[in-house]
This record gives C-alpha cells, structure tokens and sequence, in this order.
C-alpha cells in the first residue's frame, strides 16, 4: 500500500486540538511472504486508522540498534522472535505496552505470560515431525507414528530422518524421546549429565539422518521419498495440506512451540497510531482473523472460542483448527520452548551440535 500525507486545512489552534487523534502512517516490519499477507489481510486491512506500510527484513536487532541510537526510527513496529524480545527490552530499545494498552485482560488470556512489558502477542509455530500418508503403507505397512520417540525409533518405524542443521527444538525433543517429562526438560537440560544425554539420544539416529536449513527442504525431502520422516515448520506442513492437497500427517507429540512478538521501537515519531494499531492487531478478533490466512496458532485463548464457533475457518473453507499449533488438544503434549535457557546456553549447544554433525 503506497504512503499518501493527510494535509487539513485548518486554523492552528484547531490543529493543535485534533492532533492527539489525527491518524498517521506506520510502518510495520515482518518475514514477509505469506506470513505478512496474514498480517496485512487480518490487521492492516480491517484497521480504520493511518495507513499501513509492511516492509521486510531478516530478523535481529541489527537495524533495530541503528534505528534507535542515532534518533532516526523508520520502523514503527517490527515483528520479533522470543529471544530478540527480551534482549531489545532489556537494552531498551522498545516502547512499554502496559496492561491497559490491549483489548480486555490480556494477562488472563494469554496462553504464557509475557516476558515483559515491551511485548504483543503475536503467534505460536512450531518445529514438528510430520511424514506422507501416500508413502507410509510401503515404509511402514499397517503401523503409523504417535510420538516423538517413535521419531526416534528407526526399527519400528526404519526410514530416513530429515532434521535441521541447528540444536534448538532437537535437544528438547531427544529428552522427551528419551523418557523426560515435559516439564521437567529444562530442569534436565540444566542439570550435569543432561545435554550429554540429548546427544546420546540423537546418537541413536545419527546413521539415518539427512539435514536441511530452509523452510522448504524437509517437504521436499518427504515427498520425494529421500526421507520417511522428516521435522519441519508446521506452518509448512499445513499450508502444503490446507492450500495444495498433499497427504501430509503432523505428530504433534512431542513438538516445540515457539513465540513471535510486536515490539513498538523507542524513538518512534508514531507512538499514538502504534499503540493504537497494536491494540488492533492484537484482539481476539484479529488474531483468530489471521489464522484464516496462515496455519500459526494466535495467543489469545479467546481468539481460539472464534474460530471454533465458526469451522470450518480458513479462507478456502477448509478445517483449519487441526493444523494450530497450539490448539487446546495438543498443548499438553507440546513442549513450551525456554528462550532464555537459550541465551544462557545456546552458543555452547549449538558448537557441539555442529560438531556432532561433522562426525
């Protein structure tokens, strides 16, 4: 959508009464590709205020630091992951979103709490292992995988294992697999001896994997018969079966969610209008409206009501309640990712990982 400046003619003291209210352009900054159309078709396109502008980047606080250090704030929002959240609010480098900045009791309806005051709710994804229906009668005859140790189990279920080149969501996976209770991964993780035995569980793959870093590989990789089972996006998954009929089954067992926040950025000549859209953005409303489009799980647990009083929900009148994330059903199942035991720890991890890789 192209910028355009609003000009009223009217006398000074007039504009002076009028400019806490008049609307201004934003300029909110995202991933792109179908997870801004989400945004832009759920937010931007319902929102009655100043005009929208979406730009793209690659994540970080790189641009967000210039941005803010030197006075000269572009970005008006910007869309960030769980560890990015903390960090720029500790440096702070963001705007405070208080309590009263959001529609209804944000803090009973959100299904974690917010790390801090700097944070909006966005959306749950996921790292989840998923195989082909089509394939699975030939790999696996009658027996079908349930959960995250039979990831793990090549000679119930034999077959090539498709995993990401990084050690975030594999170590709390291996743990799981391997006997841990869910919520007693990081305490494990944080104990002596428990990385040790992710890696041992990860060990019992080794021979069967194949490795793949974008988005797109691992559904590749299943279809063509490369891999068996694969772990992928679930946003992936879902849009693969949901917009283009592919047979593919997710195994929620097991799986690791992970947060994406707004941030308004301190310095912003549009604080008003930011605030004002993010409390838009971050209804119920809104965040059930952008699950038409994208197969991410909103925060709000009310958002959750909406679309389950209204299946089927997503826009091509398919069901898309069984491909949420973070759906009630599959929430207790689901391992809850810790960004900040992976601040704390995830470059020492993350060394060894890749070292495990090479060997």
């Amino acid at each position: 959508m192209s910028k355009f400046t609003k000009v009223i003619a009217l006398g000074a003291a007039s504009v002076f009464a009028l400019s806490t209210v008049a609307s201004a352009d934003i300029t909110i900054t995202s991933w792109g590709g179908a997870y801004t159309a989400s945004q832009q078709k759920a937010y931007a396109d319902t929102y009655t205020g100043g005009v929208v502008n979406f730009e793209n980047y690659n994540g970080g606080l790189g641009e967000v630091r210039v941005q803010v250090e030197s006075g000269n704030v572009t970005w008006d929002i910007v869309d960030v992951l769980p560890h990015e959240a903390r960090v720029g609010c500790d440096e702070g480098l963001f705007e405070e979103i208080n309590a009263e900045d959001f529609e209804g009791d944000i803090d009973a309806d959100l299904m974690v709490p917010r790390p801090n005051n700097c944070v909006a709710p966005q959306i749950f994804w996921s790292y989840v292992p998923f195989y082909d229906e089509a394939a699975a009668q030939d790999n696996w005859g009658d027996a079908r995988p349930t959960t995250i140790a039979d990831f793990f189990d090549v000679e119930k279920f034999p077959g090539k294992r498709g995993i990401h080149t990084w050690a975030n969501a594999l170590i709390e996976m291996a743990l799981v697999a391997d006997g841990v209770a869910i919520a007693d991964v990081y305490d494990v993780m944080s104990s002596e001896g428990g990385i040790d035995r992710a890696f041992a569980k990860l060990d019992s793959i080794k021979d069967h994997v194949v490795f793949w870093s974008s988005g797109a590989k691992p559904l590749e990789l299943v279809k063509s018969g490369e891999v068996a089972y694969s772990l992928a996006y679930n946003g992936r998954i879902g849009a693969a079966v949901l917009s283009e009929g592919e047979s593919f089954v997710t195994v929620w067992d097991g799986q690791v969610l992970e947060e994406e926040w707004l941030v308004i950025l301190k310095g912003t000549k549009n604080l008003a209008e930011a605030k004002a859209f993010v409390k838009h953005a971050t209804a119920p409303a809104q965040q059930a409206g952008q699950a038409k489009y994208i197969n991410y799980g909103p925060m709000r647990k009310s958002a959750f009501d909406i679309m389950a009083a209204n299946e089927p929900w997503f826009h091509n009148g398919k069901n898309i309640m069984e491909h949420m994330p973070n759906r009630p059903d599959v929430a207790p199942v689901s391992i809850f990712a810790n960004p900040t035991w992976w601040a704390d720890n995830g470059d020492d991890v993350n060394e060894r990982f890749k070292a495990w890789m090479g060997n």
